[in-house]
């Protein structure tokens, strides 16, 4: 006894209606690597000129005026106490007026009001100063 599966007569055999996707897979992965082998290398380069030959030697360390600010107010000018605003600032005209400036190290007290340090580099600005760094400024990362 056989069996007889509807639309099927026994006189032709059933057409295979799906596609074997295998080869197209192999093909499809053998254009990939091909692809990948032939693109150029990317190379990050930045051109720069370098100097050849010896330099010159480095210069004489910059002079370094240190300026601080305690929590009250008072301003010190490398460890001595500026009286006043108008002897602190016939000291600025006295860097300014250099032909090669001091760096100034300005140094404000944790506790100290923002105001007192904007009058001090306010007043740096207004006379000249152009080489001016706040330091120690990791007392006010939390």
């Amino acid at each position: 006894m056989a069996m007889t599966l509807p639309g099927n007569d026994g006189s032709e055999p059933d057409v295979m209606v799906e596609i074997n996707t295998t080869p197209l897979i192999d093909v499809m992965l053998v254009l990939l690597i091909m692809l990948i082998l032939t693109i150029p290398i990317q190379t990050h380069a930045v051109k720069l000129d370098m100097p050849n030959g010896a330099s010159a030697p480095p210069p004489k360390p910059p002079e370094v005026v240190q300026i601080d600010v305690d929590f009250d107010g008072t301003i010190t000018w490398n460890g001595t106490v500026v009286p006043d605003r108008a002897a602190l600032e016939s000291k600025l005209a006295a860097v300014a007026a250099e032909a090669d400036q001091p760096e100034l190290h300005l140094r404000p007290n944790r506790l100290v009001a923002y105001r007192s340090v904007a009058e001090v580099m306010a007043s740096a600005q207004r006379l000249g100063v152009t080489k001016i760094g706040l330091v120690g400024n990791e007392q006010f990362m939390p």
